[in-house]
């Protein structure tokens, strides 16, 4: 199967535009006869990075932040709403599949007012198939983002494999990847910000441990794109290139090999031929979820019922 990477950043807090740029990147993805796309953490319409770099973020009660938590969430998606109806034409017009990193809101009913950190993966008719919410957020993006709950983890059938994803720092939650060993996983999407080193070793040793194919997508933000409300802070020192988020895009095989070294600094669309089925050949050593798993030790349950 062939995958493209968007390794890019959104139209920061413009999610019409950044539809917009999101249909662009679909019909290049087509152009290469791709058969999945994959976009960052929170592409829709972008991370908040500003909470790691920006100065006196956690000021209780702060107008700045609060005008950027609210241009986020007038920017973030609906699953049901027009917005999410021209994402989907988009797809289904391209016909692939789709894992794509959003900043999700509820509208109306329980749950409203409070932006999740969400994958959605979308089949090529444009349909959502899984609905993955962060299950804990991370750090500073307890600041800004609400808790998720087990329904999303789940790896999804496609034509070349079984389909699944996680977000960040899930990757250090031992119990969330041994649910999604158990679902099977031929080609796992770790979503992140940007890749760095050590999310690039958490990467690696989820194919290793889960023998999947990892495709870790990083993405690229420049300092003049932080929302004007904020400062950077004088502790932070930036690269010539003024980069906040570089990319670091990457995959990695089932024996844990390099297929696609981390790429930095650019933003381009990443077009990588992948043979699935060198999965097996690996699990005849290890399977977490099989014969590698004394399941007569060891038990636990996942409640993957939607919350919210």
């Amino acid at each position: 199967m062939k995958i493209a990477i968007i390794q890019d950043g959104p139209i920061y807090y413009d999610l019409n535009k950044t539809l917009k740029k999101t249909a662009d990147y679909l019909k290049e993805a087509k152009a290469n006869a791709a058969d999945l796309a994959v976009f960052g953490e929170c592409w829709l319409s972008g991370y908040p990075i500003w909470l790691d770099i920006g100065s006196d973020i956690n000021l209780w009660d702060s107008q700045s932040v609060k005008e950027v938590w609210a241009e986020m969430y007038h920017n973030s998606i609906c699953v049901i709403s027009k917005e999410m109806d021209i994402l989907k034409k988009s797809i289904k017009n391209v016909g692939m599949w789709v894992v794509m990193g959003v900043n999700e809101v509820i509208h109306s009913k329980k749950g409203n007012s409070t932006i999740y950190n969400t994958i959605l993966t979308f089949n090529p008719q444009g349909e959502i198939v899984n609905h993955h919410r962060k299950l804990k957020p991370t750090y500073t993006e307890k600041l800004v983002h609400g808790p998720g709950d087990g329904a999303g983890l789940k790896s999804i059938e496609t034509n070349f494999g079984r389909l699944g994803s996680l977000i960040c720092w899930e990757h250090w939650m031992p119990m969330a990847r041994q649910a999604m060993h158990d679902s099977a996983e031929d080609l796992h999407v770790a979503l992140w910000p940007y890749a760095k080193e050590m999310h690039q070793l958490a990467s690696r040793h989820y194919a290793h441990e889960g023998r999947c194919h990892v495709v870790a997508v990083g993405q690229i933000m420049k300092a003049k794109e932080l929302p004007k409300q904020i400062s950077i802070s004088s502790a932070i020192t930036l690269d010539e290139d003024g980069l906040v988020m570089k990319g670091g895009s990457a995959i990695y095989g089932p024996d844990g090999s390099t297929i696609l070294s981390p790429q930095y600094g650019f933003s381009k669309i990443i077009i990588q031929e992948l043979d699935l089925g060198k999965n097996l050949l690996e699990r005849m050593n290890l399977s977490v979820s099989g014969h590698y798993q004394r399941h007569d030790i060891f038990n636990y349950s996942v409640d993957k019922s939607r919350h919210i």
